[in-house]
């Protein structure tokens, strides 16, 4: 076996312990550009036996474990402290990846927030918040998102309907209205505020200065991950005859579109690209509404609220 050189910089994906992350996680794993790299998930075992598998499939040392949930700020703010603590390779990428969505009913997180939004945006926006000063100078920070947060995109799911932030944190549900269709309309606003948050990031970074690159995901309609595992098969089955058979034909793979999520972090011809939209390997135009700056400022300031950002912490990204 080839000896690995030691890593000399570091990135964090959260949710990588299987499916677009654990695959994106693998591309990094192969490419001889010496990356430290942290999976992070709420599953402590299933995160260990992915680093344990990823391991062995690529001959890479340098892989590892954390453990965070995302439907927890404390639990977010211990990953954080976790990290500051022990020496590794500087920061040079994060991949905001993990996400949910439930269409069974209405749950919320450890800090009762709606838990699509709270885990798919709110989660994410302070897990990079409390990262921002450990990354280095010309680190590169990529979203995760989706075509559904695009009505123009005929993916078959319903349109986003975004509100304040307060709102969608705090969304209930009637017992009139159709629990599928209403979680399904959580999701794709909640990737809409994946996109908002990624522009309103990059926008900020800049007028301070900052050569950190952010930019937006999306890996299409993928049949071979979890991302579904909430739905009833019979939801199953109405909701593909939602869909055309134009994306069916489009439909992708996990590790393909890993492949493509990780030239986002590898590719030096990336260099300076920020606050774009990349639909797998295409840099592409999002939704109109997701170039709403004063949505997503208002997003921003909001969840600065909702998670208890400290003025310290926040200060950096102030303007």
């Amino acid at each position: 076996m080839q000896i690995s050189p030691k890593p000399n910089k570091s990135i964090i994906i959260t949710g990588a312990n299987s499916g677009l992350g654990y695959y994106c996680a693998q591309a990094i794993a192969t490419s001889q550009q010496n990356w430290h790299i942290i999976i992070a998930s709420r599953d402590t075992s299933k995160v260990e036996a992915s680093v344990d598998r990823l391991r062995k499939e690529t001959e890479y040392p340098y892989i590892e474990g954390m453990t965070i949930d995302l439907a927890s700020l404390a639990s977010i703010r211990q990953f954080a402290k976790d990290f500051k603590a022990i020496d590794r390779p500087p920061l040079e990428a994060i991949v905001c990846n993990a996400g949910i969505q439930i269409v069974s009913g209405t749950f919320y997180t450890e800090d009762g927030f709606e838990m699509t939004f709270g885990v798919n945006h709110l989660g994410h926006f302070l897990f990079v918040n409390l990262l921002l000063l450990r990354l280095s100078a010309c680190s590169r920070i990529v979203f995760v998102s989706s075509d559904t947060h695009n009505p123009k995109a005929n993916t078959g799911m319903p349109e986003p309907q975004y509100q304040t932030a307060e709102r969608l944190a705090f969304s209930t549900n009637n017992s009139d209205d159709d629990i599928g269709n209403t979680g399904r309309t959580r999701y794709t606003t909640s990737k809409l505020c994946n996109i908002l948050c990624a522009y309103e990031l990059s926008r900020r970074l800049q007028k301070q200065q900052s050569k950190i690159a952010v930019n937006a995901f999306n890996p299409g309609l993928m049949l071979d991950t979890k991302l579904g595992r909430d739905y009833s098969q019979a939801e199953l089955s109405a909701l593909s005859t939602t869909i055309s058979p134009s994306v069916l034909e489009k439909a992708r793979d996990s590790k393909t579109m890993g492949a493509a999520l990780a030239r986002l972090i590898l590719d030096p011809l990336l260099n300076g690209v920020t606050g774009k939209y990349f639909d797998g390997l295409d840099e592409i135009q999002s939704s109109d509404e997701s170039y709403d700056q004063q949505k997503a400022a208002s997003l921003w300031n909001e969840g600065v609220k909702l998670v208890n950002l400290s003025p310290e912490e926040a200060m950096f990204l102030k303007y």
